[in-house]
């Protein structure tokens, strides 16, 4: 597949190193994120530590996967059976420990100006890597580039920065869908109203238009032409029959819409599905869209998160894993016999993971222990678009605790991503007021395309 051919650019005008010669360029038609918000646990997911003693591995047990040596959690038992579609890294690592900056990180690739803090949303945010796509190479057969879904993510108290426009503006958000699971459609605005035709619908985008016009030219400032931008994406959402099927999930099978699971992370996760095939370049699933909301609804499965300080195995065992195993294998094998994976990048993974010692937290809800934030070391895992199937990059030492090898960091997967849609992440965008930012800071992840490291 050919890339996008992005004009490379740098501050200096010299070309930048490429990395278009590298495995992997251009495969991906579509980038597809799993993210588990919160913080899931390395040790009792993907690098289970049997050896270890019981305070450090848990209360799990490990199982067998279709790789031969690698095992998972007891509870991923659908994960084990399609471990032979997936590239696990365990040497994920970064130096941030809180949730609102380290998820700036996770969905920008950069570091928060303050680390380890939990800043609500800011127009001096970076980008989001949807934001930056939507600004380096929009989408012509969809009308949206970047579609967030079971969102916006809240970690926990305020929205998590970094998953919007930042610096580039409002504008440049990705397109935002919470409970897919509320109607017909995702997006009920969408349902065909037999009162507005075509013709109808442009003359009110017309009239709109009109009076939009009737604003002074010094008043038209920077809120004035992001609304502007809403305006035209709303009507081209509006003008596209193809849109709305996208986002009918009652298009899908009963049995099939069973495989997910009937909730929200789900439903969410076979919406990505249906994206993937009608053309989105990335889409990011939250699986969570608080990251511990079992807080405020410990009752309800839909609300919990994976930040267990407290509880975590009662929480992981009846409410997150199962649920996590059913749907991301589905969308998998889904993806797989669609002939789908093949053009589509997967990526499961969270912000940072959770320390290699179980114990009781007093100032956190929870009668039972946890685990603690932990970003030395964590794993994601990877699928499709030229990613070697069944391969394990990297090793955790005994406890979980830190890397063996060379570890990545948030900047290597935004890299990885850009690179996989046929973008060089060498060269550079502009934002509104024309300044140079480089794409991703980080290097392409090599080892996930020939299977060692």
């Amino acid at each position: 597949m050919s890339g996008f051919g992005l004009a490379a650019t740098t501050v200096s005008g010299s070309p930048p190193p490429t990395t278009t010669v590298l495995p992997g360029f251009g495969r991906a038609k579509s980038v597809l994120i799993v993210f588990t918000s919160g913080g899931q646990s390395q040790l009792d997911t993907w690098d289970p530590k049997p050896l270890a003693p019981a305070e450090i591995r848990g209360e799990f047990s490990a199982i067998a996967t279709r790789v031969p040596g690698v095992h998972f959690c007891e509870h991923l038992p659908l994960m084990a059976r399609v471990a032979h579609r997936l590239c696990l890294v365990r040497t994920m690592a970064h130096e941030d420990l809180d949730h609102g900056s380290a998820f700036h990180l996770a969905m920008t690739g950069r570091y928060h100006r303050q680390k380890s803090s939990n800043h609500p949303p800011a127009a001096t945010d970076a980008p989001s890597v949807g934001s930056v796509l939507t600004r380096v190479h929009p989408a012509t057969t969809f009308a949206q580039t970047a579609i967030h879904l079971n969102g916006p993510a809240e970690v926990p108290l305020v929205l998590g920065p970094g998953q919007f426009g930042g610096l580039l503006g409002k504008s440049f958000d990705p397109l935002t869908i919470g409970d897919v699971t509320t109607g017909p459609l995702a997006i009920p605005s969408l349902e065909p109203r037999d009162d507005l035709s075509t013709t109808r619908m442009r003359t009110r985008e017309a009239l709109l238009q009109a009076l939009e016009e009737t604003v002074p030219s010094d008043c038209r400032d920077s809120q004035w032409a992001e609304k502007q931008v809403r305006y035209h994406s709303a009507f081209d959402l509006l003008a596209r029959p193809a849109t709305a099927t996208a986002f009918d999930l009652n298009a899908e099978p009963a049995p099939l819409r069973d495989r997910y699971g009937r909730n929200r992370s789900g439903q969410a996760c076979l919406l990505a599905r249906r994206l993937v095939e009608a053309g989105v370049p990335l889409i990011t699933v939250f699986w969570n869209h608080n990251n511990r909301g079992q807080d405020i609804a410990p009752h309800n499965p839909d609300t919990y998160g994976w930040d267990n300080h407290n509880d975590i195995f009662d929480g992981l065992r009846t409410h997150l894993l199962p649920r996590f195993d059913q749907s991301f294998s589905a969308l998998l094998e889904d993806l797989d016999h669609r002939g789908l994976l093949d053009q589509t990048l997967v990526i499961g993974m969270g912000e940072f993971g959770r320390a290699p010692l179980v114990a009781l937290e007093r100032n956190f809800k929870g009668a039972s222990p946890g685990r603690k934030h932990w970003s030395s070391v964590y794993s994601l895992v990877m699928a499709g678009a030229g990613v070697s199937p069944g391969s394990v990059i990297g090793a955790s030492d005994a406890r979980g605790a830190y890397p063996l090898s060379t570890p990545f960091g948030p900047w290597d997967v935004t890299a990885t991503l850009f690179h996989a849609l046929g973008i060089d992440p060498a060269t550079h965008y502009e934002d509104v007021q024309g300044r140079p930012y480089r794409i991703s800071d980080g290097k392409v992840m090599e080892p996930i395309y020939s299977g060692g490291g």
